[in-house]
């Protein structure tokens, strides 16, 4: 029991510490300790100032080039839509999904190709009837 009491009063006894001047006098010495090291390591090694410089230039320039162009969620740009071209839609038209060429609007409206990956293998030697049926080379829309 005298231990916990004991330990309880010196918790809270304040503390005892080193006068302003004894840590004034004991940051100075710590100074200029930490500045004699650090001219001893850069006449050590005076590469380290030179990767230093780069390496604060290459941060500096990716700050930069951040602070203009910062990115986003997304890097999809908005593409002109062709009016009434989704079939899909209440008086979308008729057919297949358009598109204006290169996303002008003064292009006339084409159609977009198939959604379906299709794979045009020439040169394959096949029955008539199975290269009719199979064959999409030169016909519309392939």
């Amino acid at each position: 029991m005298s231990s916990i009491i004991g330990r309880a009063a010196f918790r809270a006894s304040p503390r005892l510490g080193l006068s302003q001047t004894a840590r004034r006098l004991e940051a100075t010495a710590e100074q200029s300790a930490s500045k004699e090291a650090l001219k001893k390591g850069a006449r050590r090694d005076p590469e380290l100032i030179i990767l230093g410089s780069i390496m604060c230039g290459a941060f500096a320039l990716v700050g930069w080039h951040f602070s203009r162009n910062p990115t986003s969620a997304s890097s999809e740009q908005s593409v002109a839509q062709a009016a009434n071209s989704k079939p899909w839609q209440e008086g979308g038209g008729e057919g297949k999904y358009q598109y204006h060429p290169g996303g002008d609007p003064s292009n006339p409206k084409k159609d977009a190709p198939s959604a379906l990956n299709t794979v045009i293998i020439p040169n394959v030697t096949l029955p008539k009837s199975l290269h009719d049926q199979f064959n999409k080379w030169g016909k519309d829309g392939f």
